[in-house]
């Protein structure tokens, strides 16, 4: 599937400013990236000043503080505390503008890529004492349908190659890495923690293979 750009424009927030590309794919999803500290290269510019790293901007510029993630309405919208997706969004957003370079790469793949309705299925098996991976298999999902394909388009309009990723999640280091993007550093990221999601981020620790701080046990109360 290909991507492509359509627009962008500046974004004043609680955060700083930022720039918002929107990017859409062949079924006409939208994608959304907001950077700081990026200019956007000439595409007929970009696969030189890339692979030859001739351009001065790009060789000169910090490696980028970058974020992937997936919209989740319920937490970034809501305030849910179910997940911790709210506070890990404006966390980074945070993070992006202290250091002047970055971005958040904002996917439109509700729940995880099974889509808001299903989620919502999911969080009531979730209330009959099933885990969020459980709960999406009794339905008959994965556990996680998102893609990262979109990612690659999106870093290169702004001439990214190497990033400094903020994530938990192993597998959006080793896609961006298989796919000629350098992870030059994971970012962790643990907060919004609370006795309503503790569980919930222990099933992404123990049965999603999440990199969780090792004091991870203390911050859920669950060293028992």
């Amino acid at each position: 599937m290909s991507y492509q750009f359509i627009t962008s424009a500046k974004l004043p927030t609680r955060h700083g400013e930022f720039d918002i590309h929107i990017f859409e794919n062949d079924e006409g999803q939208e994608h959304v990236m907001l950077t700081v500290g990026l200019p956007v290269f000439d595409q007929t510019d970009i696969a030189d000043s890339i692979l030859n790293q001739k351009d001065d901007a790009l060789s000169e510029r910090p490696i980028p503080l970058i974020r992937i993630h997936s919209e989740c309405l319920t937490g970034d919208a809501f305030s849910s505390l179910k997940c911790d997706c709210g506070p890990q969004l404006n966390t980074a957003m945070d993070a992006i503008q202290k250091t002047g370079c970055g971005a958040i790469l904002y996917l439109r793949q509700e729940g995880r890529g099974i889509g808001l309705t299903n989620k919502i299925r999911a969080y009531a098996l979730q209330d009959q004492g099933h885990d969020t991976l459980d709960a999406n298999l009794m339905l008959g999902l994965p556990a996680d349908a998102r893609i990262y394909d979109m990612c690659g388009p999106m870093l290169a309009h702004v001439g990214v190659n190497a990033v400094r990723l903020i994530t938990n999640n192993p597998s959006k280091v080793a896609y961006l890495t298989e796919h000629g993007i350098d992870v030059i550093e994971r970012v962790p990221l643990v907060v919004g923690v609370n006795d309503m999601n503790a569980e919930y981020l222990a099933t992404k620790r123990d049965r999603m293979g999440h990199l969780l701080d090792t004091d991870f046990n203390t911050i859920l109360h669950l060293n028992k």
